[in-house]
């Protein structure tokens, strides 16, 4: 595979790496979102602002996300690891 920095500056881009990276930024960013949703809701629950009927509710949904993201990483052949981006001297994202 050639890179940007070759002599002829073009980029050869397979179609199938090109997918996988792009699934794998999208499911980052949705994983991400969703450990912040999690954050708040359960910032919410420990607060006491929510009824039992929320609180239940709130857990079904936040189940059925992470079944769908567990699916979603099958799906793409993805990992938890995979998912967790190395931000160099920031650390990992997840």
């Amino acid at each position: 595979m050639q890179t940007a920095s070759q002599t002829n500056g073009r980029i050869n881009l397979d179609p199938e790496k090109a997918e996988h990276g792009l699934a794998q930024l999208v499911l980052t960013v949705v994983e991400l979102l969703r450990q912040i949703v999690e954050r708040h809701a359960l910032r919410r629950v420990e607060g006491g602002t929510l009824t039992e009927e929320q609180i239940e509710n709130l857990g079904i949904a936040l189940m059925n996300l992470e079944e769908k993201m567990d699916e979603l990483k099958e799906v793409f052949g993805l990992t938890a690891d995979d998912l967790n981006i190395d931000l160099g001297p920031l650390g990992n994202l997840l």
